[in-house]
C-alpha cells in the first residue's frame, strides 16, 4: 500500500515522501480501515514540522482526520463507512481502535465526512465551553478558516454576536453572509478601535487561533471580567500577555484542546455532540467549503494548494 511519510521533521514540502509498505494487520480491538478521504488541517502541517502538541514517532505518516470503509472489525460490519482520528492518515490503509470509530450518517459524502469532526466539533465544543447565550458577544481570530466559518454559523444560530478577523478585504463578505456581525481586516484596520466602535464596553469572549501580536490585541478587546480561549498558534508566536490588563480588568485566559474536551464529555456527552453537529451538516444548516481534491499520490500539489494565499476552502486528499 502507499503512504505519505516523513523520517525527519521539517517543512512538509521538503520532508514528506511517498513510499510503498505492507498493509497493516489489526490487533485485538482494532479495525482495518481503507481510507477514502482526508483533509489538510493546520495541525497536520505543524505535526510534520515538530511544532504540534503531539511529538512524531519517526518515521511517521502525516494527517490526523479521515473518512474510510471498514475492511475488518469485530464490532462493525465490513463496508461500514466511518469517520476517525488517528496519527498518520495519509495512507491507503490504517488500523485504529474500534472504540474510536464514528459511523458516517447516510447521505453524508466522503468529502464532508473527512472534515466533519475536527473543525465542526471544535467550534461546537468551544461554544459549549463558553456558555455564551443569545445576545452575547464573541471575537474570533482567523475568521476565514474552516473552523472560523463554522463558529460564525453556530453562533449566529444561537443569537450570539460574532466579530471575526481576516487578513484580506475580499474575505469579508463571505463571513458576513454566514452571519458575522462584523468582519475586521487586521492588515488594514485597527482591531481594538473597530471593536470599541461596535461594543464600547468590550467583548464577552475571545476564541484565539493565531497567538502573537494579534492574540494580544484581541485580549485587549475584552470587557472587564471577559475570557479568552486559546486553541491555536497560527502565527507560531506566543501571546505577549499584559499583566496589568489581566489584573485590573479581571481577565481570564485559558487553553482549549479538542482531545481534552472530548475525553471529559463521557458517553452521553459525546453522543449529544455528534448528533447535533452531524444533524446540522446533513441539513446543510452548517456548510463546509471545499477548494480542491487531489489523489494521495499528488500530496505535493495538495500542499502547494493548501499554502496558496487567498484559499477559500479545504484541500482534500482522496
Amino acid at each position: 500500500m502507499k503512504q505519505v511519510v516523513f523520517y525527519e521533521t521539517g517543512l512538509p514540502e521538503n520532508v514528506l515522501q511517498l513510499e510503498e509498505i505492507e498493509k497493516p494487520t489489526p490487533a485485538q480491538g482494532e479495525a482495518l480501515i481503507r481510507i477514502t478521504a482526508r483533509n489538510i488541517n493546520p495541525s497536520d502541517m505543524m505535526f510534520v514540522r515538530g511544532l504540534y502538541g503531539i511529538t512524531p514517532q519517526l518515521p511517521s505518516s502525516a494527517g490526523f482526520e479521515a473518512a474510510g470503509v471498514v475492511e475488518e472489525s469485530a464490532k462493525f460490519p465490513k463496508g461500514t463507512r466511518v469517520i476517525f482520528t488517528s496519527v498518520g492518515t495519509w495512507k491507503e490503509f490504517t488500523c485504529v481502535s474500534d472504540a474510536g470509530l464514528i459511523p458516517i450518517p447516510e447521505g453524508m459524502s466522503d468529502e464532508v465526512a473527512c472534515q466533519a469532526f475536527v473543525n465542526p466539533v471544535t467550534a461546537y465544543g468551544m461554544l459549549e465551553t463558553s456558555g455564551l447565550q443569545k445576545g452575547g458577544s464573541l471575537l474570533i481570530t482567523a475568521g476565514a478558516s474552516a473552523w472560523g466559518k463554522v463558529v460564525i454559523q453556530l453562533a449566529a444560530m444561537r443569537g450570539i454576536h460574532v466579530i471575526a478577523t481576516v487578513r484580506r478585504q475580499d474575505q469579508k463578505q463571505a463571513l458576513l453572509d454566514l452571519g458575522a456581525t462584523a468582519v475586521i481586516d487586521v492588515a488594514t484596520e485597527s482591531l481594538t478601535k473597530k471593536v470599541k466602535e461596535i461594543f464600547p464596553e468590550g467583548i464577552d469572549y475571545v476564541f484565539d487561533a493565531v497567538g502573537g501580536d494579534q492574540g494580544a490585541k484581541a485580549l485587549n478587546c475584552l470587557r472587564t471580567g471577559g475570557k479568552m480561549l486559546v486553541f491555536g498558534l497560527l502565527s507560531q508566536e506566543p501571546i505577549p500577555l499584559n499583566s496589568g490588563l489581566l489584573i485590573f480588568k479581571k481577565l481570564n485566559v485559558e487553553g482549549w484542546w479538542l482531545s481534552s474536551w472530548w475525553a471529559e464529555l463521557g458517553f452521553e456527552g459525546i453522543q449529544k455532540a455528534i448528533k447535533e453537529v452531524f444533524t446540522l451538516l446533513l441539513s446543510q444548516e452548517v456548510t463546509l467549503d471545499i477548494q480542491a481534491t487531489y489523489p494521495l499520490a499528488q500530496f505535493k500539489e495538495a500542499i502547494e494548494a493548501y499554502q496558496t494565499e487567498g484559499r477559500t476552502g479545504k484541500i482534500l486528499l482522496m
